[in-house]
């Protein structure tokens, strides 16, 4: 106990002497700006882009959310681990471990955060370009048609203005459709650009027929898409309160043999090592599901 009365006046202190050297208005912003200075420093580019966009979104978390956020985490993993071990240190162990899985979570929900917009991008694509396609009867003008009515947002619409460029530049439109497919994986974009390719180089009389069967090919793929993220948000809550459950698990453990038998036993390497195991064990199946949770979203 005189271990943690020790760290929590040290954390004090610390927070005191920040407080006063940084100004009574600016601690706030203090610890904004050294958060934000490691995240420049480490995060990998292509995330930066990602949480960049996210932010534009206005889906990123504040920073009073995520100080809310490690405070739940590390007083979660503290409690919870106390309970396992009655040990002040390894509580203080595993507090700081759980907050240091805040930034992996972080990097899940900004990806599928940035997943569903790309999709959604996608699908405003291929929909108006069939549309503007039907009254210009040419893929570059159908592009251009799309690209200047301000539907589409960056970077999909930077890249439908760099396929423009291209197919004026080369005079043919195979190297903008392999461009854009390349950089979105999409079936139904590579559907729609071999139609248009077949369309533009052999003609089609039924064209308008099969540009209504790909609308509705598209309108019956971003239906199941958007079912199945309703069906992944309801397992995502269930699946966390069973995550929960389990690491509540030894606690049942204890009522059944005792707490002064379940003492004796920590007394036990073995014992404890195993207890550790179901923790890790229990976090690894919660990060797994985390991760499945935030991937593959909009994916065919």
């Amino acid at each position: 106990m005189t271990l943690f009365i020790f760290i929590a006046v040290l954390a004090i202190a610390i927070f005191i002497v920040v407080y006063r050297s940084t100004g009574k208005t600016n601690v706030y912003r203090f610890v904004n700006v050294q958060i934000a200075k490691i995240y420049d420093k480490y995060a990998p580019y292509s995330f930066k882009v990602t949480r960049e966009k996210v932010k534009e979104l206005g889906q990123e978390y504040t920073t009073r959310q995520y100080i809310v956020q490690i405070i739940v985490f590390a007083s979660a993993a503290a409690v919870v681990s106390y309970l396992y071990f009655y040990s002040i240190i390894v509580s203080v162990i595993y507090a700081f471990l759980a907050v240091l899985s805040i930034p992996y979570l972080t990097y899940l929900r900004c990806n599928r955060l940035y997943s569903e917009f790309i999709f959604e991008q996608i699908q405003v694509y291929t929909t108006n370009t069939i549309m503007e396609f039907a009254t210009t009867q040419a893929f570059v003008k159908a592009l251009e048609g799309v690209y200047e009515s301000g539907v589409l947002e960056d970077p999909v619409k930077a890249d439908v203005g760099k396929m423009i460029d291209m197919a004026y530049d080369n005079g043919t439109i195979e190297a903008s459709i392999e461009y854009f497919n390349s950089r979105y994986d999409f079936y139904i974009v590579r559907n729609m650009h071999q139609l248009f390719l077949q369309i533009t180089n052999e003609g089609s009389r039924d064209a308008g027929e099969s540009l209504e069967n790909m609308s509705q090919d598209i309108d019956m793929l971003v239906e199941a898409v958007y079912r199945d993220r309703l069906d992944r948000a309801e397992f995502h809550k269930k699946f966390l309160k069973f995550g929960v459950i389990l690491y509540l698990m030894a606690m049942l453990v204890q009522m059944l043999l005792g707490l002064e038998t379940y003492n004796e036993m920590l007394e036990n390497p073995l014992v404890q090592l195993i207890l550790h195991g179901i923790i890790w064990l229990n976090t690894y199946f919660l990060l797994s599901g985390e991760k499945y949770y935030n991937e593959d979203v909009g994916a065919e």
